[in-house]
Formats: C-alpha cells, sequence, structure tokens
C-alpha cells in the first residue's frame, strides 16, 4: 500500500478548462520540485502531450472499459511508488461515457475538483457544483473551481452560491493568451504549440494565487504488480511512423511492445526516404490530411513500403496511418491527393465527425483489442472487411478491418494492452 496525494478533475461538459487547469496544476507543482504523474482517462491523444510537457513525465490513459480497472490499479500504484501528486483529468462531462469519469473515481476513491467555466452564470455556478455532487449518490465530488471569471465580484458571486459540502477553490480569470490552440479534432499537438512553455507558466502563476495550489489530500493505491507479458516479439523489430503527420500514440502500446520483446525503431513519413531496417511496420493516427503534399511527393518511402509488404512482412496502419494508404484523400477543399496508393480506395475529409466512440475487435482467435475512433473522413473502397468492430454503445456496426496480404488497415485506434496477444499478432501477420 503507498498513500500519494491525488486528484480528478472532471467538469459539467467539455470545453469549461479541464486540460488548461491540470495542466497549470502540473507545471506548479513540477516547478516547485515535486515529481506529478497525470493520467487521462478516456481515449485522447491530445491533451496528454500538453500534461506530459507540463509534468516534466509521460501521461497515460486510464479507462474502465477501454483499458480495464486492472490496468488503472497497477498504474496508478506504480506512479505512487515515487510520485508526489497524482492528477487525473476527466472526459468530457463527469457523468459522461460508459463508464463516466464519476465511477472511476468512485471505483479507485480518489477526490474530484470539478471546474466550470463561470463566464454566463452567477448563482446558477452553484447548483452545476450541486447537481454534480449528488446525482449519483456516494460521487466524491469535493470542491469546485471557476474558469474565465470576469472579475473579483463575479468570482464573489460564483464562491457564494457553492452549498457547504463542496469547497471553493478559486478561479482563473478570462485569459485568450493561456488558452489552448484547437483545430477539428481537438487540441493543436503539443509540438506545435510553440508558446506552449509560456502558456503553461502563465496559467501555474495565476494558479499559485488560488487554494487550488495544495496538495490534495493522500490517496492509499494497494499495491497492484505490472502484468507479465509473454515474449511474443522476441527479435522483432518494428518500425514506428512518428512526426508530424503521425502522432497519436499510446505511451502504454509502446511500452506494451516492448514488454513482449519487441526493438522499436522511428521514422517520419515527411521526411525519410527509407523505412528503417525492420520486420513489421506500425503507421499510427495522425493528421495526413494536413500534410498531403509532403506525404504525396514522398513517393521512395511509399515504394519502400509496397515492397515490405511485397515481401510479406506485416504493416499495421490506423486511422490517418490507413487514410494515408489509399489512393487518393480529397481534402475539404475537393482537391485529390495522391498518397500511398497501398490499398484500393479514397478518402474524403467531411467539415463533420464520421465516427465517435469506444469499439472492440476480435481478429485471428485472440481475445477483443479495444479502442476507439473518432474521424472526420470517410473511405470507399472494394476491399472486403476482415471484420467488424463492435461498438461499446448503440446497435449499429463499428469500423471495419480490412486485410490485404500481410496488412491490416482499420480507422480504430486500438489500446494493446486490452489485448496484448491480439497486439502481438498485428506485427505477426496474424500469427
Amino acid at each position: 500500500m503507498r498513500s500519494c496525494p491525488a486528484l480528478l478533475v472532471a467538469a459539467p461538459a467539455s470545453s469549461q478548462g479541464k486540460t488548461t487547469v491540470v495542466a497549470a496544476l502540473a507545471r506548479l507543482h513540477a516547478r516547485q520540485g515535486r515529481k506529478v504523474r497525470v493520467f487521462k482517462c478516456g481515449p485522447d491523444f491530445l491533451d496528454p502531450q500538453i500534461h506530459a510537457i507540463a509534468s516534466g513525465h509521460p501521461c497515460e490513459n486510464i479507462d474502465l472499459w477501454m483499458c480495464g480497472e486492472a490496468d488503472a490499479r497497477w498504474r496508478l500504484a506504480e506512479a505512487a511508488q515515487d510520485a508526489d501528486l497524482i492528477l487525473i483529468e476527466g472526459v468530457m462531462g463527469l457523468f459522461d461515457g460508459t463508464p463516466p469519469a464519476a465511477e472511476l473515481a468512485t471505483t479507485l476513491g480518489i477526490p474530484i475538483l470539478t471546474v466550470i467555466d463561470g463566464s454566463a452564470m452567477a448563482t446558477s455556478f452553484g447548483a452545476i457544483a450541486y447537481g454534480l455532487k449528488h446525482y449519483r449518490p456516494g460521487t466524491p465530488l469535493t470542491a469546485a473551481f471557476a474558469n474565465r471569471v470576469g472579475s473579483d465580484y463575479h468570482a464573489e458571486l460564483l464562491k457564494q452560491s457553492l452549498p457547504e459540502d463542496i469547497r471553493w477553490m478559486g478561479h482563473l480569470p478570462r485569459d485568450d493568451f493561456a488558452a489552448m490552440p484547437e483545430r477539428h479534432l481537438g487540441l493543436l499537438p503539443a509540438a506545435e504549440i510553440a508558446d506552449l512553455s509560456a502558456r503553461l507558466d502563465r496559467m501555474a502563476d495565476a494558479l499559485a494565487k488560488t487554494d487550488a495550489a495544495q496538495l490534495p489530500p493522500a490517496v492509499d493505491f494497494a499495491d497492484a504488480p505490472r502484468p507479465a507479458l509473454p515474449p511474443l516479439l522476441a527479435g522483432t523489430t518494428i518500425a514506428v511512423a512518428r512526426d508530424a503527420a503521425f502522432c497519436f500514440l499510446y505511451p502504454a502500446n509502446l511500452a506494451c511492445l516492448e514488454a513482449m520483446g519487441a526493438r522499436l525503431v522511428f521514422f517520419s513519413p515527411l521526411a525519410d526516404a527509407a523505412l528503417p531496417e525492420c520486420d513489421a511496420v506500425w503507421l499510427p493516427g495522425g493528421y495526413p490530411e494536413l500534410h498531403t503534399r509532403a506525404l504525396a511527393a514522398n513517393r521512395a518511402l511509399w515504394a519502400a513500403l509496397a515492397k515490405h509488404v511485397g515481401a510479406g512482412k506485416p504493416v499495421f496502419a490506423e486511422c490517418g496511418g490507413m487514410m494515408a494508404l489509399f489512393e487518393t484523400l480529397v481534402d475539404l477543399d475537393g482537391r485529390s491527393h495522391w498518397l500511398g496508393s497501398l490499398l484500393p480506395g479514397t478518402v474524403t475529409m467531411h467539415k463533420k465527425l464520421a465516427a465517435l466512440g469506444l469499439q472492440e475487435i476480435a481478429l485471428d482467435g485472440h481475445p477483443p483489442l479495444r479502442g476507439h475512433t473518432f474521424h472526420f473522413s470517410t473511405a470507399q473502397t472494394t476491399l472486403e472487411p476482415l471484420a467488424i468492430a463492435t461498438k461499446r454503445q448503440g446497435a449499429s456496426a463499428g469500423e471495419p478491418i480490412y486485410r490485404q496480404e500481410n496488412l491490416t488497415a482499420s480507422y480504430l485506434h486500438c489500446y494493446f494492452p486490452s489485448s496484448p496477444v491480439a497486439a502481438a499478432s498485428l506485427f505477426l501477420g496474424g500469427k
């Protein structure tokens, strides 16, 4: 058993300021010499990049369904061994999703701080906080924090509206500079925010003046050993695409592959004309639609990848990785771009979200891989699906998974630790 101060930061909805407050807390305590470990509840690739910069340590995802309770428990227990503070950012609203962040906090006994955008309200602030705490009995919501507050008088109105069983932790003023820039998939990747460090310091300075700067209560984390994984990938070298176009990588996925014996090497489809020496290739998600010119021009790389596939070597391409392998990509202006051409068909970008949600897929007779989908494009192809994913919620079909030779592709972002044997099979040609 190990005790460590811990806090789950939630909100009544998206865009209330959870990421801002978590990142500011992480930067503030890290500047004070504390080791801060940040976790993100639910599937997300972008917020964790911000938190990794803010805290100075990788930010991992935890979720009671996609990752599993056992996975969450051992990761938090391991972090608690040497951390001075554990922060968890919720997903969407406190009770959104199945299971929601509220259930994670209740199951693990972690106190909740709710962040509420107070810019367009006064006494209703207290009503929202009260509702979040009492909507489900036993929800460990203990405190509230106001974001985007107009003045000290405005802050006092919000504070006075809170019931006695919810503590006021302070507020952040409206500050356009401190806000994180966004685009269609959410926040910008951390690497693309040139002044990120200055934004983090500015937010941390503001937060230092509030009660939220105090360490939260210590939480007991029961010992939970890291699971032992079979050495299925011993002797296997996997080339992983990683650059501005392919940047959606769960740290847990990389660690899972290495724990099974894989050697990981990285390359950039934007800059490299050749693949590293490897036995398998992984093209993760990202933003190929924003880099069509550079990707289309790198014919040498696509030829090398086609040669790799022709030699019977495995490729796994997920979401943006799959998009880049089709013959053409049609952007929002209706322009067609010739891309990898390893898969027949066309990907078309849309202004509206095309798919969202948690799903799982059973492949090659292994336990299902869980993950999520989130994309603004659709694919038209003559390929017949190898399998169809099952949605966590809803009756409609999930994402198709395609396989051509040893190339497996889908819009589904997989969480490898949910089924390590299935994940290994993707890089072993379905074995």
